[in-house]
């Protein structure tokens, strides 16, 4: 039972860190990810904050999830499906805070944006290998191209790119509709892309090691 609470809790540390990231690429004014291009177009144009687009997104592509299952998925995957819900609601807590802790970090030239950019990169990054490291639960990006990619018998890397280009699509088709131009797709949004896989990588067989989790967590909870 600790074991699993103590796996909960680096994944939940993990959707924090994934947020920040999130959050810091958008301060940076240079553009968004991918998977959040949608909804910081709406969140601009719209009285509802990136949060709450964030949760809006989520709930529709765990929709999509159980279309993508009706009549071969199994109760296991009804289970990892909705097992989102809760985890989706925490993650678009956490944009709405980070974007309120962050709210005077304001890049005064383009190299400062360019540092809070890659800062936004490494800090994602960080948050994504915590994310998956546990094994607890899968976020609803994540799990729509799994049962894309199983309903389409294509390889997730390939799903992943389909559907990264298919939301900055929507993105720039909402922003043109709102405003006549493009928000929150730039080179920023490229680096982003490109970046944060390689980061991964090297974090995941580098330095956030399952060894190194279980090393440094016990110390960090008896601080607590």
């Amino acid at each position: 039972m600790l074991s699993l609470l103590k796996r909960y809790f680096v994944f939940v540390v993990g959707l924090d860190l994934l947020a920040l990231g999130i959050v810091l690429i958008v301060r940076s004014s240079l553009g968004t990810t991918p998977v959040s291009s949608i909804n910081y177009v709406c969140s601009v144009n719209t009285p509802l904050s990136l949060g709450m687009w964030t949760f809006i997104t989520n709930m529709l592509m765990i929709l999509a999830q159980l279309l993508l299952i009706r009549g071969c998925g199994t109760r296991k995957d009804v289970v990892e499906i909705m097992l989102q819900v809760p985890f989706s609601f925490i993650f678009s807590a956490f944009i709405d805070m980070n974007m309120a802790i962050t709210g005077s970090v304001v890049p005064s030239n383009y190299f400062v944006a360019v540092g809070v950019l890659l800062s936004g990169c490494v800090v994602q990054a960080v948050g994504v290998v915590l994310e998956i490291k546990p094994k607890v639960a899968m976020m609803s990006a994540e799990g729509l191209v799994k049962y894309l990619s199983l309903r389409t018998n294509k390889s997730f890397g390939n799903v992943k790119v389909y559907v990264d280009v298919t939301l900055v699509l929507i993105a720039v088709l909402i922003s043109l509709a709102f405003t006549m131009h493009i928000e929150g797709v730039r080179e920023g949004s490229v680096v982003a892309a490109c970046m944060t896989g390689y980061i991964v990588n090297f974090l995941n067989q580098r330095v956030i090691t399952r060894k190194n989790i279980q090393r440094i967590l016990p110390a960090f909870v008896r601080n607590k």
